[in-house]
């Protein structure tokens, strides 16, 4: 029976438009501003300050103050997320500021650390003058060290053996002092070991381009760095290096923070390493603080005295936490965060074991509990110098924690939306390939991206699908190869 029934009738649609180019997707996931509003006051009036007057991502001067501050803290304070587990967490943060060479991540980082190096500074005056006193008593000791042995030697002939026993132990050697650093630039990993026996609480790794020192621990010679590193991150464990030459060195406090600029050409191998299996024991998802802000294409003019209250009162942070004592001290949630935590912490393993993300996404979720830990004592040791973490600053630290997983995602994207990228690489350079072209035509080129014929497939891929391009095979007597013609105008 025929439906006489009234039926809106279908849309006309131009049969050209059907053959016509889709837009391409975006390729690059949007990202969250910086919360302001999730940073203590003196943090947050300092970063707006720098960032207004640098006209540099917020960003930038907040991640980089958040590890410089957790190196501060190191290793006096650990979080116990749970009340009577054993569970404790070293608050140190490992971060990194994503973003092309003309995006002021060093200047950024240059003035939120300049607490830091304010601090080097002093110390380093401090070690000048005990090293003056140092010499002048080890002088001293040598000549106090020859007259007992001239006095031992007439006991011991006189038969006296115990009372020369006596005067040589009595003499002693001054301790050489050591030099309190707060960060680290590059180093060998042995002397790395060696600077943090002299600075148990921990150190800063600060690094202008992070490029190479991950570069480095991808490599085969680098994995026993790597190793070293994963170690550094835990914050809490002791480390031996068996050395021919060196003998063997014991590590017995291994906190290192990390704070560093990378482009995102340069991160990316990096990525596909860590997604790919070549990489993956976690190295790239320790660093819980890696930001990509979006970058204003207007520049204006900042002439102004810095405010000076401001500068200070963030400085004030630094010395704060620098003068806590070592005293072996446990964090804990209090009676309205605990659960707060709890609920979080539900909340994100179930979502890390869903299934629904990728692997790499939800490895870096899993490792999120230590950030949450960190940046929730931190926000509480500037507010209150307490150690008893309230529920405002568990907030805070868990509304920072939603902007930092958004970066996460646009770091990862690297890889999952790199076909899109290379699909829109190849469209604005077509100009450069004959007509018809083959995938080898772009192998070619080494094309940013585009080197491997794996992702030149994937690009074309994209293009075929969104209608830019027309494929045909080209019969060469054994397998096809194809070749493709553009389906635009002009």
């Amino acid at each position: 029976m025929t439906d006489t029934g009234n039926k809106t009738p279908p849309p006309l649609v131009n049969p050209k438009e059907l053959n016509e180019p889709r837009p391409l997707p975006d390729d690059q996931p949007p990202v969250m501003d910086l919360p302001l509003e999730a940073l203590p006051g003196p943090l947050a009036d300092f970063v707006e300050d720098i960032s207004t007057r640098q006209q540099c991502p917020p960003d930038y001067v907040a991640v980089t103050a958040l590890c410089a501050l957790s190196a501060v803290v190191g290793n006096k304070i650990k979080v116990c997320p749970k009340r009577h587990d054993d569970w404790a967490l070293v608050p140190n943060l490992w971060g990194a500021v994503v973003g092309g060479p003309a995006s002021s991540k060093s200047p950024a980082m240059g003035a939120a650390l300049a607490p830091l190096k304010a601090m080097e500074r002093e110390a380093w005056k401090v070690y000048e003058q005990e090293k003056a006193d140092y010499e002048a008593e080890l002088k001293l000791a040598s000549i106090e060290e020859k007259k007992a042995q001239k006095d031992a030697q007439k006991l011991s002939e006189k038969g006296n053996r115990e009372g020369a026993m006596e005067l040589l132990r009595a003499t002693s050697k001054p301790d050489e002092p050591n030099r309190q650093r707060l960060i680290v630039n590059d180093a060998t990993i042995e002397k790395l070991g060696e600077l943090l026996n002299e600075n148990p609480n921990g150190l800063l790794l600060v690094r202008d381009e992070l490029a190479g020192w991950l570069s480095k621990l991808s490599g085969e010679e680098g994995q026993g760095d790597r190793a070293f590193y994963l170690e550094c991150y835990d914050g809490d464990g002791r480390y031996t290096f068996d050395r021919i030459g060196r003998g063997t060195v014991d590590i017995e406090s291994t906190t290192l923070s990390i704070i560093g600029g990378i482009q995102p050409a340069r991160i990316a191998p990096i990525i596909r390493g860590a997604t790919r299996g070549s990489d993956d024991d976690g190295l790239i998802q320790r660093v819980q603080l890696a930001v990509w802000p979006d970058i204003s294409p207007r520049f204006k003019w900042h002439d102004v005295e810095p405010e000076k209250d401001i500068y200070k009162a963030y400085a004030d942070c630094f010395r704060r936490l620098a003068a806590l004592p070592r005293e072996g001290k446990r964090a804990h949630f209090d009676e309205q965060a605990q659960p707060l935590f709890v609920e979080w912490m539900e909340e994100m393993q179930e979502q890390a074991r869903s299934g629904s993300l990728h692997p790499v996404m939800a490895a870096h979720l899993v490792k999120m509990p230590k950030t949450v830990a960190a940046l929730s004592l931190i926000f509480e040791l500037i507010e209150t110098g307490e150690t008893s973490i309230s529920a405002h600053s568990l907030a805070m630290a868990l509304e920072l924690t939603d902007y930092l997983k958004s970066h996460a995602e646009r770091l990862y994207s690297i890889v999952s939306n790199s076909a899109i990228k290379g699909a829109k690489l190849i469209l604005q350079r077509r100009d450069k390939l004959p007509v018809p072209f083959t995938a080898r035509n772009i192998r070619r080129k080494q094309w940013q991206g585009l080197a491997n014929s794996q992702d030149v497939d994937d690009a074309i891929d994209v293009l075929v699908e969104h209608r830019y391009l027309k494929a045909m095979p080209l019969q060469t007597g054994g397998r096809p190869t194809w070749q493709y013609f553009w389906n635009m105008e002009g």
